[in-house]
């Protein structure tokens, strides 16, 4: 094995294990609870990947997450935590309302791509508020992202209820619990329209978007300057000072990048799928799950597809499985088992070299 293939595989020995023993444990609660294992993985696979059309569930059920999942990842590795990509989905969202209203009269090869942007615009406003806050005056970054979360929901939800209602923009209509539509050139293409065999699958071109825009990150990261200096602050933010690195400007920047990728996330479900915004009490799950995607895909943009993937398929498959008879909490059970395992062993890791820091520190003293 040579040195490139001997270091990704030691990246991703861990969650390949945690996803083995999820799965096994799965099996043990299924077990338990009376039922044959054997005959709920077959549902949760045929269910997720048994056909085009299901397999075009799965692959609708992945495109939101592997944005907020790489929007995540790529805040740790600045040495950050995006518990903000909900807020910055939302604020995606709502720019993709308000382009997609405003420029209705564009041809769909200009509106798409704009509607794109300024969702990313959107979103990457929102994050870089988070950044700038962290880094002009220290403030933590799980904290703001978490308020922010709530401002652009109950924001959204205003802007539904009033100035994006179909009551205040098409004379005829009445109040809504949604936003206007975007016109019908802005809308992605549906697989099923390329290939029949997808047939009812929600599935649309957002998933290559997703694809083209995890590799783009990838190259970001690990192949230009830009990225060498986010991964320096991340990994020691005073020697990457000392090297003439900047961590403020990075804050910032790592910050907008993600929301970004999270905006980006929000305007292709509104283009992709539920082409409005609804008034909603809660947030909508991606940005969270995406925190679960990153953490499992280990912060490299290529291991959050392959998560993204895997939590489609749980996500997808758990209706076949509840179908034969099996309760779908299992794979939550899944779920959880594969991130405790994870997150056990970066808070030793954290543990490990915290010690080791502050022995460094005593010995110099």
């Amino acid at each position: 094995m040579n040195e490139r293939w001997k270091k990704m595989w030691d990246s991703f020995r861990l969650p390949i294990f945690a996803v083995i023993l999820g799965f096994v444990i799965g099996g043990i609660c299924i077990v338990i609870a009376g039922s044959n294992p054997i005959i709920a993985y077959a549902a949760l696979f045929r269910g997720s990947l048994g056909s085009l059309t299901s397999f075009g569930e799965t692959l609708y059920k992945m495109t939101p997450i592997v944005f907020t999942g790489l929007s995540v990842a790529l805040a740790f590795r600045c040495g950050l935590f995006n518990i903000g990509a909900e807020g910055q989905y939302i604020a995606g969202s709502i720019m993709a309302v308000i382009t997609g209203w405003v420029f209705r009269d564009l041809n769909g090869f200009m509106l798409i791509p704009l509607i794109l942007l300024m969702g990313i615009l959107a979103g990457a406003i929102w994050g870089g508020i988070a950044g700038f806050l962290k880094a002009r005056f220290g403030i933590h970054e799980v904290i703001t992202t978490i308020m922010l979360n709530y401002i652009a929901l109950h924001t959204s939800n205003y802007l539904v209820r009033t100035v994006l209602n179909p009551e205040n923009l098409i004379p005829g209509s009445t109040r809504q619990a949604f936003t206007v539509a975007v016109p019908e050139q802005a809308k992605l293409l549906k697989l099923s329209e390329v290939i029949p065999q997808f047939g009812y699958s929600s599935a649309h071109a957002g998933i290559f978007i997703a694809i083209a825009t995890a590799i783009l990150i990838y190259y970001l990261l690990f192949k230009t300057t830009v990225g060498y200096e986010i991964r320096s602050v991340g990994f020691s933010p005073d020697a990457a000072e000392y090297g003439g690195i900047s961590k403020k400007k990075n804050t910032v920047m790592a910050m907008g990048i993600a929301g970004g990728l999270s905006g980006l996330s929000g305007a292709v479900q509104v283009t992709g799928l539920i082409y409005m915004v609804n008034q909603v009490p809660m947030m909508p799950g991606y940005g969270f799950t995406g925190i679960s995607v990153a953490l499992v895909g280990v912060n490299h943009p290529l291991g959050v597809l392959a998560s993204g993937l895997l939590f489609g398929i749980l996500d997808n498959g758990a209706r076949q499985m509840q179908l034969a008879g099996i309760p779908k909490e299992i794979t939550g059970i899944i779920q959880a088992v594969i991130l405790l395992f994870i997150a056990g062993e970066l808070i030793v890791k954290f543990i490990s070299e915290r010690r080791k820091k502050e022995n460094i520190e005593k010995e110099a003293e």
